[in-house]
């Protein structure tokens, strides 16, 4: 399957009365975005707002983070399943608006919210402070069930992304840059001599707000199975958990998987990429065996030298890591697995809630735990008082040390954990160890 994907950077974001794309701005018009949002029943009220590198503006609780894409030839439709009907997708031609994100936030959902730095310490850590960003500040009905309200804000962010993206179709990119990945019998005649090597991507799926969708189904109720690396870009994967901010794949981290563009990147040069096998994590053991035996038997069976394996999630979902590893290993196929640390704000703690001797090959996005203190900002889009800082993963709303997160002044004393992508287990960040 063959994909090309053309950039149109773009340099600034501004309100106008026209939305559209020109000279590298993408202009925005308020009022169409709020209609289109409002069709939604369960939400009561919306605004957009916008954040650009280098400004004192703090977006919280983020819940995604979207980067606006148009299918312009080829089948099927950006999100596939989730707003278009089903039909496959990463063939033919997409747009890109590179340099921007729309990023979703209001009153909170669950717990495992984060947050983005503009500037400052926090702009360190999250990718998201060097993308220009539409802010979509949404809230539900009163009485909304947490479910409805992350599903309603959920699919108000892809529309929006959906009509941001539209806006590229007719727009001559900057750059063109083309994937393509042979049938499993045609790449081996192009590349007898490289290692065969896959990517085992494990999608958070532990349910209670922890899910992720594969073509508009959960994929809790699907087993380990095949795709093309260009569906991924098509978005035929997208977001819909609250797992902790740091080492959540939010779509837009999706659409731009680095392991994804790195293997394609080394493709037909020092390996032979097959293919992405996409397994989920899940919270019994019967069906932490079920996925592992599968996620092996698949590797074993495209006849795989190699494996790159990254999780999402920690804790529970650990032991899916050390089973995918250890389960492949034992077919003779060799593995690197990404993940991230919770080992302490002394980083002294083990790292992993699970282990394993084949697993001896580890690249980590770094040590969640690690504390940080972000500087009070001159504006807040979303909401940051007590009930979200002190609430949300990373932070606290009391310590023996620091005492509660959010201080007097605006200032916030977090683990990085509460940071949007700041751990991020794709590799898709600035944080790792040795």
């Amino acid at each position: 399957m063959k994909l090309e994907l053309g950039y149109i950077f773009i340099k600034d974001i501004q309100f106008s009365d026209v939305s559209k794309v020109e000279g590298g701005v993408l202009y925005v018009n308020k009022e169409e975005l709020k209609k289109l949002v409002l069709e939604d029943a369960l939400i009561a009220s919306v605004d957009f707002d916008i954040a650009k590198p280098g400004e004192s503006v703090r977006i919280t609780p983020v819940k995604d983070v979207i980067e606006p894409r148009v299918k312009v030839e080829g089948t099927g439709a950006m999100f596939p399943g989730t707003l278009n009907k089903v039909e496959t997708v990463g063939n033919g031609k997409t747009h890109v608006l590179k340099g921007a994100a729309i990023v979703t936030t209001g009153k909170i959902v669950g717990f495992q919210e984060g947050i983005i730095d503009m500037s400052g310490e926090g702009a360190k850590y999250t990718p998201f402070s060097e993308t220009l960003n539409l802010v979509m500040i949404a809230d539900p009905q009163e009485g909304t069930k947490q479910h409805d309200h992350e599903k309603a804000i959920r699919l108000a962010g892809f529309k929006v992304a959906e009509f941001v993206g539209k806006l590229g179709k007719d727009v001559k990119a900057d750059e063109y840059h083309t994937f393509e990945t042979p049938s499993v019998i045609e790449g081996a005649k192009l590349y007898p001599n490289l290692p065969r090597v896959a990517y085992v991507l494990m999608l958070q799926t532990q349910g209670l707000l922890h899910d992720t969708y594969v073509y508009g189904v959960d994929m809790k109720r699907s087993i380990s199975t095949l795709i093309y690396p260009t569906e991924i870009m098509d978005g035929a994967i997208v977001s819909g958990n609250c797992v902790s901010a740091c080492d959540k794949n939010t779509t837009y981290h999706h659409l731009n998987n680095p392991v994804v563009h790195d293997m394609f990147e080394a493709h037909g040069k020092t390996i032979n990429f097959v293919g992405v096998i996409i397994t989920n994590e899940n919270v019994y053991l019967m069906d932490k065996e079920r996925s592992s035996d599968w996620s092996a038997k698949m590797a074993a069976f495209l006849g795989l030298d190699g494996v790159i394996i990254s999780q999402e999630g920690f804790g529970n979902p650990d032991t899916d890591l050390i089973m995918n590893c250890k389960k492949i290993e034992a077919k003779g196929i060799k593995t690197v697995i990404i993940t991230d640390e919770y080992a302490g704000r002394d980083g002294k703690s083990q790292s992993l809630a699970d282990a394993d001797v084949a697993a001896n090959a580890v690249v980590t996005g770094g040590n969640a735990n690690e504390v940080v203190v972000l500087g009070p900002m001159n504006k807040v889009i979303g909401y940051a008082d007590d009930s979200v800082v002190n609430t949300i993963a990373g932070g606290f709303g009391s310590d023996p040390i620091h005492g509660a997160s959010l201080k007097a002044d605006g200032s916030i004393i977090v683990e990085i954990q509460a940071i949007t992508g700041a751990t991020n287990e794709l590799g898709f960040n600035k944080m790792s160890a040795r």
